[in-house]
C-alpha cells in the first residue's frame, strides 16, 4: 500500500513538473501520499466491489486532500488507469526483491566457493542413478551447484537492463488524457521510482514478469538440486554429510536417535510449488485486447508467492550451507564399499589398447562379477585373472585403484568455476 501511494505521488509531482496540473495540486496529493492516514483494512473490505485495491484507495485519498483543497482533488489519479499504480507498485517491489536476492546469493556463493576450495581433493564416489559410478572430488561436487548458480545471477542482474519497467498508459495504453506531456510525464516517474522506460504501455505484453517469474524459478530449482543431493548423502545409510548439528534441530516426536535433514526439506517444499506457480505467469501471457479480463488478475498472488518462497529458500540455502558438516572419513569408506568396483573402468580402459574392446569389457565384466560373489578386492580378482595379469602388473594395478588419479579434471572444472566468483 505504501508503495501505491508512492506511485500515486510520483505520478502528480511529475504530472505538475511538466505543466499538466498545478504545483500547488501536486503539493496536495503528495502530502496525503505520505499522511499515513489510509485506513488498509477498509482498503483490503472494499478493494473486491472493484475489482481491485485501487478504487478505495483513491477514495480515501481524495477524502484527505478535499479537507484542505477540493480543487487539488480531481487531479488525484489524473490519466492514469488502476492497472498504471498496481503494475508500477509490482515493478518497483520485484526491483527492491531481486537486490535482496541478489545480496543474499552472493553471500552464499562465497560459502560454496570456499567449501569447494576446502574440498579439492576430498575423494568421494560419484554417482549415476543413484549407484557407484567413478570416484569424483566433493569439491567438484560443489562446484556443479555453484555453476548453475553463477548463471542464475546473470539473470537476476540481467533483469535490471529492462525488465524492471514504468507502466503508464492510460485506460486503453494512449496516454490520451496527457497528450503531448506523456512521454516526459512517464519519463520523471521513470527517474524519481527506479524504473526502465518503456517505447510504449504494456498492459497486455506481459513477458518482462513471465522472465521476473522464471528467473526467480530457476534460481529456486537449482537451490533444490543442492537439497536434493544434501538430503541423500545425510541418509543413514550415506552419512557423508549432515545439516547442522545444532542443539533441538531437526529432532523427531517419536524416534530420540533421528536429525531430519530440516532445511533440504524446507527448500524441497518451496521447490516443488514454484514451478506451477511460473507455469501460471506464462500462460498469462495471452491475454485480451488492451485490458485483460483474469490472466492479468491472476498474476496479482502469483508473482509475490513466487517471489517469497523463491527468498525463502535461499534463506534457508543459506542456513543450509552455512551449518553443513562434512565427514571425509565417511566418503573413503562409502568409496571403498564395493571392494574397487568403482574403479572397474580403470581397467577396462588399460586394456583396450591392448586386447580391443569387446574382450577388455567381457574380462572385466567377469572379473566384476567373481568379486561381487567372493567377496574379494577387484584388484586381487583382476590380478590373479590368467589373462589380464598378463597386461597389467601389480604396480600398474595399484595405480588403476588411486583414487586421486581416478578424478580426472576435476580440479580443473573446480578452477573454471570459481575463476567466475567475484
Amino acid at each position: 500500500m505504501l508503495t501505491m501511494l508512492q506511485v500515486e505521488r510520483e505520478l502528480a509531482l511529475a504530472q505538475a513538473k511538466h505543466g499538466l496540473i498545478s504545483k500547488e495540486a501536486a503539493s496536495a496529493i503528495a502530502k496525503a501520499c505520505r499522511a499515513g492516514k489510509i485506513n488498509i483494512d477498509l482498503v483490503i473490505r472494499d478493494g473486491g466491489k472493484g475489482g481491485n485495491l485501487i478504487i478505495p484507495l483513491l477514495n480515501q485519498l481524495i477524502s484527505l486532500i478535499d479537507q484542505e483543497s477540493k480543487d487539488s482533488s480531481r487531479f488525484v489519479h489524473f490519466g492514469a488507469t488502476s492497472q498504471d499504480i498496481i503494475d508500477t507498485t509490482l515493478m518497483v517491489q520485484l526491483k527492491e526483491t531481486t537486490k535482496i536476492l541478489l545480496a543474499e546469493l552472493d553471500g552464499l556463493l562465497g560459502a560454496l566457493k570456499q567449501i569447494s576450495l576446502d574440498h579439492k581433493r576430498t575423494i568421494m564416489a560419484g554417482r549415476s542413478f543413484l549407484q557407484h559410478a567413478r570416484p569424483i572430488s566433493f569439491g567438484l561436487k560443489v562446484a556443479g551447484w555453484l555453476d548453475p548458480l553463477l548463471r542464475s545471477r546473470e539473470a537476476l542482474r540481467s533483469l535490471f537492463e529492462e525488465s524492471f519497467a514504468l507502466q503508464l498508459g492510460g485506460a486503453a495504453g494512449t496516454l490520451s488524457n496527457m497528450q503531448e506531456n506523456g512521454e516526459a510525464i512517464a519519463s520523471t516517474m521513470c527517474e524519481a521510482l527506479g524504473l526502465s522506460p518503456t517505447i510504449k504501455p504494456w498492459h497486455t505484453q506481459r513477458d518482462r514478469l513471465a522472465r521476473i517469474a522464471s528467473a526467480f524459478g530457476i534460481l529456486a530449482g537449482n537451490l533444490g538440486k543442492i537439497a536434493r543431493d544434501i538430503s541423500l548423502l545425510s541418509q543413514t545409510e550415506v552419512g557423508e554429510v549432515r545439516e547442522s548439528g545444532e542443539k533441538g534441530r531437526g529432532g523427531s516426536s517419536t524416534m530420540p536417535q533421528k536429525t531430519n535433514p530440516v532445511a533440504s526439506i524446507a527448500i524441497l517444499a518451496n521447490v516443488q510449488r514454484i514451478p506451477a506457480l511460473v507455469a501460471v505467469m506464462i500462460s498469462s501471457l495471452v491475454q485480451d485486447h488492451e485490458r485483460s479480463t483474469g490472466p492479468w488478475h491472476a498474476e496479482w498472488e502469483t508473482l509475490p508467492e513466487i517471489a517469497q518462497l523463491t527468498a525463502g529458500t535461499l534463506e534457508r540455502a543459506v542456513e543450509l550451507i552455512h551449518g553443513l558438516e562434512i565427514d571425509k572419513e565417511r566418503m573413503i569408506q562409502n568409496l571403498e564399499m564395493t571392494k574397487g568396483l568403482i574403479y572397474s573402468e580403470n581397467i577396462s580402459l588399460a586394456l583396450i589398447p591392448l586386447i580391443g574392446r569387446k574382450q577388455a569389457l567381457e574380462l572385466v565384466k567377469e572379473c566384476c562379477v567373481k568379486a561381487q560373489s567372493s567377496n574379494f578386492h577387484l584388484s586381487e580378482v583382476c590380478l590373479s585373472h590368467p589373462i589380464i595379469s598378463k597386461y597389467i602388473n601389480k604396480e600398474d594395478m595399484k595405480q588403476l585403484f588411486d583414487p586421486q588419479l581416478s578424478i580426472g579434471l576435476s580440479e580443473k572444472f573446480i578452477d573454471n568455476v570459481l575463476k567466475n566468483i567475484s
